[in-house]
């Protein structure tokens, strides 16, 4: 019998180990992972944990880029807008002036006028509420009143000028609208305040977005000055206020500066050539922004293959593979069973049952 005794201990714990590893089995299944806790997986905890902090890592900078290409995606269709206004008024409305048919004059400047309120509009155009074109200041618009733009300082300032058009002085005026652009004094200047501070917004730089370590790729855009494109020929050197002071033209011309034909065609000619370095410089902003947009794209896209492949070397730690855990389950379960059957029948016996 004690041999019997002996028998049954030994198989006792062997169908023990054979339940736990059931347990263990049917977790894994259950849930596909190795292991509940980290520190089951001791020997490899090290490398699983580096693992996990390079894949949030790379997974922040993916996040961070697609809510930049975002904003860059809302900035394109602004500049594309912003772009044929230039186009419209430049190569159409202005080419068409003429002093000898002054008719038309007044609707030039009422279109003139509704344009301007929509370009400051476009420039406060926002993207998960922050505004574009705003520099670091995402919260207030960068033109504070655009419905107020046909009236405003800058208006008023070229319309003044332009009143004084005649005797030979196309040019002192041409001049004097390029300085009412350019003024970013308060009372004058469409844009805010804090765009137009030497000390902040016209010295910060471009609002930029982490691609990588080390790397930030700047891709922010401003109301009141240029980011990437250089602006040429008859400019303030912004695109946005050479935008302005050619529809803030069109919209000061009265039949009344029709009286000195040679003063009013050199000044329709500057409004034309401000009007296309503005064209010209919004297609060069909205191309350099697409190459910062084809760069984070890129960028964005190696993140997702390396995490990619990082969570991988990560399931080999942490993950089991279902298909063997299930062969491992089913044999398990079957040793068990018959392990079962094993007790059950060594259990019944009895030192009469080999007695004559």
């Amino acid at each position: 019998m004690s041999v019997v005794a002996g028998l049954l201990g030994r198989l006792e714990a062997d169908t023990a180990a054979l339940r736990l590893r059931m347990e263990v089995l049917t977790r894994q299944v259950s849930t596909g992972r190795r292991a509940e806790a980290q520190g089951d997986i001791a020997p490899a905890l090290p490398r699983a944990l580096s693992l996990r902090a390079e894949i949030g890592r790379r997974e922040t900078y993916g996040t961070a880029i697609g809510e930049a290409l975002n904003r860059t995606q809302a900035t394109q269709t602004v500049l594309e807008r912003l772009g044929a206004i230039a186009r419209e008024f430049g190569d159409g409305v202005a080419m068409k002036l003429d002093p000898g048919d002054t008719s038309t004059l007044s609707l030039v400047a009422t279109r003139a006028r509704a344009a301007l309120v929509e370009v400051g509009q476009l420039l406060n155009s926002q993207s998960a509420g922050e505004y574009l074109f705003g520099g670091s200041d995402f919260s207030r618009p960068p033109v504070p009143d655009p419905e107020g733009l046909p009236t405003g300082g800058l208006a008023a300032g070229i319309a003044a000028a332009i009143a004084g058009l005649g005797g030979g002085n196309a040019a002192a005026v041409a001049a004097a609208t390029r300085a009412a652009a350019m003024d970013d004094g308060a009372g004058v200047t469409p844009f805010s305040a804090f765009l137009s501070d030497p000390a902040s917004g016209l010295a910060e730089p471009r609002r930029s977005v982490p691609a990588g370590d080390g790397q930030a790729v700047p891709y922010g855009l401003f109301a009141n000055r240029n980011a990437a494109a250089a602006s040429m020929g008859e400019t303030t050197g912004s695109w946005a206020r050479d935008l302005l002071r050619g529809l803030a033209s069109l919209a000061a011309l009265t039949p009344a500066q029709a009286a000195s034909p040679a003063d009013f065609r050199a000044l329709a000619g500057t409004i034309r050539d401000g009007l296309k370095s503005a064209s010209n410089a919004i297609a060069d902003e909205a191309g350099a922004l697409g190459l910062t947009e084809a760069r984070l794209s890129a960028v964005r896209e190696r993140h997702a293959v390396l995490t990619d492949a990082l969570k991988a070397q990560l399931a080999d730690i942490e993950e089991v593979d279902l298909a063997a855990t299930l062969t491992r389950l089913q044999a398990t379960r079957t040793a068990l069973e018959a392990s079962y059957s094993a007790l059950g029948r060594l259990g019944t016996l009895t030192l009469t049952r080999y007695l004559p």
